[in-house]
């Protein structure tokens, strides 16, 4: 018995607990093309949903943030509060912050059942067999969905958390923030060889992630034919250097922007770090038999501090010309800083309508799904590739 066989017995009681809100397996017997069909998310915070909370960023830190905090709620003439369990539902308590924009959602895909079981901060072993934040590995989770729902496509997103990509984060950072423009501390000469290095151990989880999601599906009676495997990759959250609408000199970026990159590191991070990840991921998703979505390009024009972009004010969000991330925060007056460099809200409407032009394709081969600057979510473009 494989490890992975022995987890999702071990975690059975797990599973009544994680069954996610908007779907129920009463009285249900359903298989391969027969039963409600349904379309399943897995993997980390960039799927799950993290960061959905967010119509763009505003530099007002009160009350609607300029209409961008969608948790916002007024209370009679002078009360007010912040409903997160609105925009996560259920998942507010553990962090997995599944909301209700995750690309798995706001798609317009014909399906009866939209089924998130990803989780912020996920790493490929939650994937396979490990349980995180009080559930049980996402495979095992997986495997009352199909036998519930006649599932028809799977969209995996993980790896990024094995290659530490928050640290990367953090340090740049901190470089950014402890040195002078004239004499910069660059944080990609440290932080490459450390991706170089993890590379390997990363995309060998993002393989046994797949193997264990096969392994499930084939437990449930479904053949590799009967659905669809989808593996994506990350839209970049920064634009390159000299595409920064605040200049690296002084604090702008760190104490305005949410932005504290250096020129260099931010442009290292656009043309290197993510087609590095991305490029990875489409290996071993070929080397899988999966399809492959590239979203490298999808937030092109904009990203947080992008020139394209509009920092929104008193006039309120427009998704055409906000920033589809969530900015380097401080977790102090506007929301969790988790929520750092994440899809936001139209960020996350975007990927769902890459989903939803992926969809309407034949099944097989490796996509990239790319925006079109100031024209809003509902213009992304997909081509082969």
């Amino acid at each position: 018995m494989n490890r992975f066989t022995k987890c999702a017995i071990g975690v059975g009681a797990l599973i009544a607990s994680t069954v996610p809100l908007g779907w129920s397996t009463a009285g249900v017997q359903a298989s391969p093309g027969n039963g409600p069909t349904a379309i399943v998310s897995l993997g980390d915070s960039f799927i799950s949903g993290e960061a959905g909370r967010w119509n763009g960023n505003s530099n007002n830190a009160w009350y609607s943030r300029n209409g961008t905090d969608r948790a916002f709620r007024k209370s009679g003439w002078f009360s007010w509060f912040y409903d997160t369990g609105a925009v996560y539902p259920g998942t507010v308590g553990n962090g997995c912050h599944r909301s209700d924009v995750a690309p798995i959602r706001s798609n317009t895909i014909n399906v009866q059942n939209k089924i998130n079981l990803a989780c912020s901060g996920a790493e490929t072993a939650a994937i396979v067999d490990t349980a995180y934040k009080g559930e049980a590995p996402q495979s095992a989770q997986l495997l009352p969905v199909a036998q519930a729902n006649d599932v028809e496509m799977i969209v995996l997103s993980i790896g990024g958390n094995d290659l530490g990509f928050s640290d990367i984060i953090v340090s740049c950072t901190l470089q950014f923030s402890t040195s002078p423009s004239a004499y910069p501390n660059l944080c990609l000469d440290d932080q490459q060889p450390l991706v170089d290095q993890a590379m390997p151990a990363a995309m060998a989880g993002v393989d046994a992630s797949i193997d264990a999601i096969r392994s499930t599906m084939s437990t449930a009676g479904y053949s590799d034919t009967d659905y669809r495997l989808v593996v994506v990759s990350y839209p970049s959250p920064v634009p390159r250097g000299n595409e920064i609408r605040y200049s690296q000199s002084g604090y702008s970026r760190l104490t305005t922007g949410g932005c504290p990159f250096w020129n260099d590191d931010a442009t290292w991070a656009r043309d290197s770090l993510v087609p590095q990840i991305s490029d990875n991921l489409r290996a071993v998703a070929a080397a899988n038999g999966t399809e492959f979505l590239d979203f490298r390009d999808a937030f092109q024009g904009n990203e947080n501090c992008s020139k394209q972009a509009v920092r929104v004010g008193s006039g309120g969000p427009d998704p055409a010309t906000a920033e589809w991330a969530r900015w380097v925060g401080t977790g102090t007056l506007q929301g969790d800083l988790e929520e750092s460099v994440h899809p936001n809200a139209y960020g996350q409407q975007a990927l769902g309508r890459c989903l939803t032009l992926l969809w309407e394709q034949s099944a097989g081969g490796q996509w990239a799904c790319n925006n079109t600057p100031n024209q809003g979510p509902g213009s992304m473009i997909l081509s082969p590739g």
